[in-house]
């Protein structure tokens, strides 16, 4: 009876022992928890005018250089092209010697101002992204400084993770983490550290627990540029990052 004690007493030991190891030396990371942003462009008018035309809607693919809002602007075509009437007529003027040399300059100056203004009616995409907000439509006044779109490269993203001062000692500009994306079971996404900020700060308000708010943490972003070429990853989103071990 009592070898077969011992037999039991060996057996759970030897499985609370195989716990302990696998606990010890194959736990799993923890991981830091962020909210994947991308780099966004405002859009705005530089000269008032009513809206035209206003291309995209909300969630178009846009290419660089692209027209995406055209401004009717008929004050300003009408200035430009009286500016170029002037222009070509002081130039035949300045070459039979009539008007001056400096009030040729003046003239051209006026013509480029004017043709700068009348550029400003197209307004063009920056980069190849992707519009997230359109604001204004057609018929509507803007005036300078008023948002028209709001575009993303949505490749180009990124989240701030929270580090407490003891891992980011660990831790560098450059250096490659991994993010996983619990909607699609933990899929891994290379990271790279682009910025650790200079100062603690308390864990942002939106971190469950008191406990996890009330730590001193510095904020670490990582981005994800390269690693998002099939567009899975999105604003808004979470990713868990595993800091190195």
């Amino acid at each position: 009876m009592n070898k077969v004690k011992l037999r039991i007493l060996a057996v759970v030991a030897l499985a609370a022992a195989a716990a302990a190891v696998k606990w010890f030396f194959f736990r799993a990371p923890f991981l830091y928890a962020g909210t994947l942003e991308a780099t966004k462009v405002d859009l705005s008018a530089r000269i008032s005018s009513a809206i035209a035309e206003v291309v995209p809607q909300e969630g178009d693919r846009v290419r660089r250089d692209s027209e995406l809002v055209r401004l009717v602007c008929d004050d300003t075509k009408v200035a430009a092209s009286l500016a170029d009437i002037n222009y070509r007529r002081s130039l035949r003027l300045f070459h039979s010697g009539t008007i001056s040399p400096d009030a040729m300059d003046q003239v051209g100056n006026r013509k480029q101002d004017s043709d700068v203004r009348l550029g400003w009616c197209s307004i063009r995409s920056p980069l190849d992204g992707t519009v997230l907000s359109r604001y204004h439509e057609p018929g509507e006044w803007v005036n300078p400084g008023v948002k028209l779109l709001t575009l993303a490269n949505i490749k180009d993203i990124w989240a701030y993770i929270y580090v407490p001062q003891p891992e980011v000692a660990k831790l560098a500009p450059g250096q490659r983490l991994t993010g996983y994306l619990p909607e699609q079971r933990l899929r891994p996404f290379s990271g790279t550290i682009l910025k650790i900020n200079d100062e603690a700060e308390f864990t942002p308000k939106n971190v469950q627990t008191r406990a996890e708010r009330e730590r001193l943490v510095f904020g670490v972003k990582v981005s994800f540029l390269g690693a998002n070429a099939e567009e899975i990853l999105k604003p808004g989103m979470t990713i868990e990052v595993a800091l190195p071990k």
